[in-house]
């Protein structure tokens, strides 16, 4: 049932819950018996659940050993670990102390970890285990306190006296403590630094209130349910998870389960049986991929029956949004739905009310696979600068073509170079120790410059690229490489693609392809060559590209191409932590290759 606001009863609002910790608390008290957190208990080697009162209790223990700290209201701690309980309760604890969190990548680099720990002045550092203790020796023996989730702090190499486990830490607690909420609405709660794909990341200011209005609109978009389970595997150090993941599902009184890892999502999926997903383009797209893949290698019956599934169940979608009539093929639904959607949605754990995807671009058919095969999945659209979400499709109002509907109380309006301009209660308080930055970004009317490419079509919102990633060529054409980009990744041979072409006569790719998928085509089209790099193998690659790419303009098309033998990881510095390509640094440690292609030219 929902009130007149459109938000679900039994959800904390805003002004109920005045700040982060506050919300924490009023659930607390309202959801006492409820299961709050869902985790995987290494040693009892099962799934153990804890209620809200539980989680009161703790953090009232880990708030009382913060305590001890002696820190003012205002300094700034750190958090670099991996999904879980204990993430929650530092920091509730540290937001209820009127401290402000620092979340941090737990496979971001050790230079840019360093970096953000002396830009924030971090006074206690939470980590999650030895190896980052280790990496970050002589790093944290600037900070005031560092607590260690696991491990020995002796065998990872530090001596240093201001390191402990958090089991002795909390010995430290005090008695009697009661639990303390000194924060306000309009103070700073936490500052995330932007993982940017130049320069170094900026640390985004915001608030309580930024946080607690964008969760609350977000809900009256899509709502949640105490009955919903929330299956987390982002990384609470990006601010849609922790927002989408952990804040909103807080203020709806739903249960969070952690996934204990990326390689074992798919036995957490049928494990958990999540109602609610939140995650990213790319693992949709990976799932996608295998579908597709395991389709191609059945027989001709089956992937007959993989497309009509696919015909009738948009079909279908499109007669519940009221953009189509109903068909006499409908009749087969039930038949489609048992041989092969049904199986594919057992998959992800059979019980899924609806899907949120964002963080990045999903591409189109990708989008309609899922939707076809009966899952209800949404795109949004949103920055860490405004705390993030600006918009976001309504099931009942899907166009997965666009970002959605603007939030209730956002304004968009489209500036210079078709520029995405955003003004919101949630836009970022500025950036931290970086004014110049900050007014740059956000204009004397409180206009937030996305850096993206838009329209506006009725009310929905569609993102068409970004300004600074256009491709001018020696021509003056224009072309939005991760466009293109998308439409060749889509093919389950590239894993990665980089389109280049700035100022030259003609685009060229750099790629990184799954070997075996390769292999595979190669073999299937009687191709034998030692070298990825062979002429026939990139004759073959530029084949299927064109094909990929049948639908761009004549000027849009790949005149040659580079097979990279190893991927671009976090760990080589061409991807940001939020997976987002360094286009730059790949051009930088590639120029050589990228000569090759225009040589003569």
């Amino acid at each position: 049932m929902q009130n007149k606001k459109g938000c679900v009863e039994g959800v904390i609002s805003a002004e109920t819950a005045g700040t982060l910790s506050g919300l924490f608390l009023a659930r607390c008290q309202h959801s006492a018996t409820n299961i709050a957190y869902r985790s995987f208990d290494e040693k009892k080697q099962q799934w153990v659940d804890t209620s809200w009162a539980e989680m009161a209790q703790r953090v009232v223990l880990w708030q009382s050993a913060l305590e001890q700290e002696k820190l003012q209201p205002g300094q700034r701690v750190a958090i670099m670990m991996s999904n879980c309980l204990e993430w929650v309760l530092f920091e509730q604890a540290a937001l209820g102390l009127g401290l402000v969190v620092i979340p941090l990548y737990v496979d971001d680099r050790a230079d840019n970890v360093a970096y953000i720990l002396e830009d924030g002045d971090v006074q206690v550092l939470l980590l999650g285990n030895e190896a980052q203790l280790t990496e970050l020796v002589g790093v944290t023996a600037k900070i005031q306190r560092v607590l260690l989730l696991s491990g020995s702090t002796s065998d990872a190499g530090h001596a240093d006296t201001n390191c402990i486990l958090i089991e002795h830490w909390l010995n430290n607690a005090v008695d009697g403590h009661k639990a303390k909420n000194l924060s306000a609405p309009e103070s700073l709660a936490t500052i995330v630094y932007t993982s940017g794909t130049t320069g170094r990341p900026k640390g985004v200011m915001l608030s309580h209130h930024n946080i607690l209005w964008n969760a609350q609109r977000s809900l009256e978009m899509v709502s949640c349910y105490p009955s919903d389970v929330f299956l987390s595997f982002l990384p609470l150090s990006h601010t849609f998870e922790r927002s989408a993941g952990y804040y909103m599902p807080m203020m709806a009184g739903s249960t969070v389960a952690y996934a204990r890892s990326i390689p074992l999502l798919a036995d957490d999926l049928l494990n958990i049986q999540p109602t609610v997903l939140i995650s990213v383009p790319r693992i949709f797209e990976r799932v996608a991929l295998k579908i597709r893949g395991k389709v191609n290698e059945s027989g001709a019956l089956a992937k007959t029956l993989f497309e009509l599934t696919l015909k009738v169940g948009w079909r279908r979608f499109l007669v519940s949004q009221g953009r189509a009539s109903w068909h006499p093929t409908l009749l087969l639904w039930p038949l489609l739905q048992k041989k092969v959607a049904g199986k594919v949605m057992a998959r992800l754990g059979g019980q899924l009310r609806f899907a949120v995807c964002g963080g990045a671009p999903l591409s189109e058919p990708v989008a309609k696979l899922f939707i076809a095969f009966g899952l209800p999945l949404v795109q949004g659209y949103g920055m860490t600068e405004s705390s993030p979400v600006i918009s976001v499709n309504r099931i009942e109002d899907n166009e997965p073509a666009s970002v959605g509907i603007a939030l209730a109380d956002v304004e968009l309006k489209i500036g210079d170079q078709d520029e995405l301009l955003v003004r919101s209660p949630g836009i970022m308080m500025g950036y931290w120790n970086n004014p110049e930055a900050t007014a740059k970004a956000i204009d004397a009317e409180g206009w937030l410059h996305t850096g993206d490419k838009a329209k506006i079509t009725g009310k929905h919102l569609y993102i068409t690229g970004r300004i600074k990633d256009i491709i001018v060529l020696a021509n003056g054409e224009k072309v939005p490489p991760a466009d293109m980009e998308a439409a060749i990744s889509a093919d389950p041979i590239f894993e990665q693609v980089m389109v280049l072409g700035e100022g030259k006569p003609y685009l060229v790719a750099l790629l990184v392809p799954n070997k075996e998928v390769l292999q595979g085509y190669l073999n299937s089209q009687g191709i034998v060559a030692e070298d990825i790099n062979d002429t026939q193998v990139h004759e073959a690659l530029l084949h299927l590209i064109s094909q990929a790419l049948y639908q761009f303009p004549g000027y849009a098309q790949l005149h040659k191409v580079a097979v990279l033998a190893q991927p671009w990881t976090v760990d080589s510095g061409h991807l940001t932590p939020t997976l987002k390509l360094k286009r730059n640094q790949v051009l930088k440690d590639h120029q050589s290759i990228i000569n090759g292609l225009y040589h003569g030219h």
